[in-house]
């Protein structure tokens, strides 16, 4: 997210702090092969030191709990790792050890577990090495051995298998770190849901209690009213404050009112205080309203505070898309962005499959300053007032929704395109045109199909290997179009 856009949000809106993900950290080896080869285990240590050393600079808190060479310092270290409350535990498989040495931290940790074997070079000196120099070679050996044992005692098995400084194994295994963000933010998260569900959306529905049981976030149900008494405690000071930092992030067009446009301003300060008083990662939300009446100005009021906050890492989408929002705050952690879309159109001579969304919209993926446009009707809602209007960096995106299935499993589901530059509507949406690379009434069938709502998060960049990773962390189904 570096365009000039993202740069602006980034200086304008400080992101939200989260916790980071925890990553414990294991090596090991056979300790039979110790007092046998003098010169192996300190060579494996080197190696341990390099490998701890790559993950103490990557964005995360590391328990390294050293080298183990035998099944009772397994047992040792599965519990220091217990204690640790990892979001994902790797084990460095040095040279060959016994599967009994592993299986303890996998089972006691109750912990998704990554198993990275990295030998010292690309490849062995065969006429100058002897047994000990091979052995350092050897940690390729146990990864199948740990694997049927884990599939036979029902753990999910993971491996990255390379040589130590080879940077596109560093790559594979930085996946399952950004990874473990989306385990760490879903796990902590608080997701506010206030309003009720729009009459109909039969799709955007979901069971509250699917969120605890599947991912440990806590969802925190609101009213309205809740939003209500904190606007009415703005004063028009930090309205006029709000105003003008919305004045250096959105270009204004001249269709704004100015009274919308301060009104608007008002609902956001309230907003961030609705969001700071209960902790909240992410918000969805809809009222229906009647004739102007004090709810329905305040949902129509949403869209300039809802845009700001999900700028600032915090998704705050419409629709009372709960699912949502839980997708655009894993784009998120990733540093992907997020916007709240859905297909508007296919255009059949540009094969591209045209997608956005009224209201809340994430103004890092913008590809030029955003636009406050002013709306004397909002499509399929009541109220009026300002609204977001961009259009998505050209480039590669990835999309990434939360599918439900008839037994309620929910599933991460995601399809990779690329933004290409093209006739865009200007009527105050996120809009965007992707090219899948197939026929786009052949891309909408089969995206379709998949158990996805009609909304998802659009992200930049090509992350279906990071989402895919985070489904496996986070032991639901993963379906990519």
């Amino acid at each position: 997210m570096d365009t000039p856009a993202a740069a602006s949000v980034s200086a304008l809106l400080p992101p939200k702090t989260r916790r980071k993900p925890r990553i414990g950290l294991v090596a090991g080896g056979l300790g039979t092969y110790w007092p046998q080869f003098p010169d192996l285990l300190p060579q494996l240590r080197e190696s341990a030191r390099y490998v701890s050393s790559r993950f103490q600079a990557m964005d995360a808190e590391v328990t390294d709990v050293g080298f183990i060479s035998d099944a009772p310092e397994g047992v040792v270290a599965a519990e220091r790792l217990r204690q640790a409350d990892c979001d994902l535990i790797v084990l460095f498989l040095t040279t060959y050890l016994t599967s009994s040495m592993v299986l303890p931290i996998a089972q006691r940790t109750n912990t998704p577990v990554l198993v990275i074997d990295l030998q010292p070079t690309e490849k062995m000196d065969h006429a100058a090495f002897d047994t000990g120099q091979w052995l350092a070679y050897c940690g390729q050996c146990p990864v199948p051995e740990v694997g049927n044992v884990f599939r036979r005692a029902g753990i999910p098995f993971r491996s990255v298998s390379g040589w130590l400084r080879q940077e596109s194994a560093w790559t594979r295994i930085e996946r399952w770190i950004n990874a473990a963000h989306v385990r760490a933010a879903l796990r902590h998260a608080r997701h506010g849901l206030m309003g009720h569900l729009y009459p109909g959306m039969l799709d955007v529905s979901t069971d509250l209690t699917l969120l605890p049981t599947t991912f440990g976030s806590h969802v925190e149900v609101l009213e309205f009213d809740d939003l209500r008494v904190r606007v009415e405690e703005v004063t028009d000071a930090q309205t006029a404050e709000r105003m003008t930092l919305a004045r250096e992030i959105f270009t204004l067009d001249e269709t704004v009112q100015e009274a919308d446009f301060e009104w608007g301003a008002r609902v956001s300060v309230g907003l961030d205080r609705l969001v700071e008083d209960f902790d909240l990662d992410s918000l969805a939300y809809y009222h229906r309203g009647l004739a102007g009446e004090q709810h329905e100005r305040l949902g129509a009021g949403m869209i300039l505070g809802a845009s700001l906050l999900t700028g600032r890492g915090i998704p705050t989408t419409g629709e009372y898309e709960l699912r949502t929002t839980v997708a655009q705050l894993a784009t998120q952690v990733v540093g992907a962005g997020g916007s709240f879309c859905e297909i508007q159109a296919l255009n059949f001579e540009d094969d591209v499959v045209e997608m956005g969304h009224d209201g809340p919209a994430h103004l890092a993926v913008s590809s030029r300053d955003p636009l406050l446009r002013g709306l004397g009707v909002y499509h399929g809602k009541r109220g009026w007032g300002v609204s977001v209007e961009f259009d998505v960096q050209a480039g590669p995106v990835t999309l990434l929704g939360l599918g439900q299935d008839r037994d309620g499993a929910l599933s991460f589901v995601a399809s990779e395109g690329t933004v290409v530059p093209g006739p865009l509507l200007a009527i105050g949406n996120t809009t965007s045109r992707v090219d899948f690379g197939r026929d786009p009434g052949e891309w909408v069938d089969e995206w379709s199909a998949t158990g996805i709502g009609h909304h998802w998060s659009l992200s930049l960049g090509h992350r279906a290997g990071d989402y895919r990773a985070a489904a496996s962390l986070l032991g639901i189904d993963f379906r990519q179009v």
